[in-house]
């Protein structure tokens, strides 16, 4: 990802304190992680969400990168539910 700063909403704060994910596990998923979907019609800004493996877990961050500012938005983070993803953790189980 190529952005030179990171914020991070509320909604973002608030669900890496409930899911103990810190703030540089965020950034080091921002460097170095995968985009495995993109929401092109997101607003204010298009996001995606990027997946890596951080330690021994696999947060998902949504972010959506402002072009022009050079920043990169946390609109949310989760950590993988194993139960909903495959063992990849990049597709969706069928429901």
């Amino acid at each position: 990802m190529d952005c030179e700063a990171s914020s991070f909403s509320r909604h973002a704060v608030q669900r890496m304190f409930e899911r103990a994910i810190s703030p540089e596990e965020v950034r080091v998923a921002l460097v170095n992680g995968e985009t495995i979907a993109e929401y092109r019609d997101d607003t204010p800004y298009p996001s995606m969400l990027i997946l890596a493996l951080v330690g021994k877990r696999p947060p998902y961050v949504v972010v959506a990168p402002d072009d022009i500012s050079r920043r990169c938005h946390a609109i949310t983070v989760y950590v993988s539910d194993p139960a909903l993803w495959g063992s990849n953790f990049r597709t969706r189980k069928p429901t």
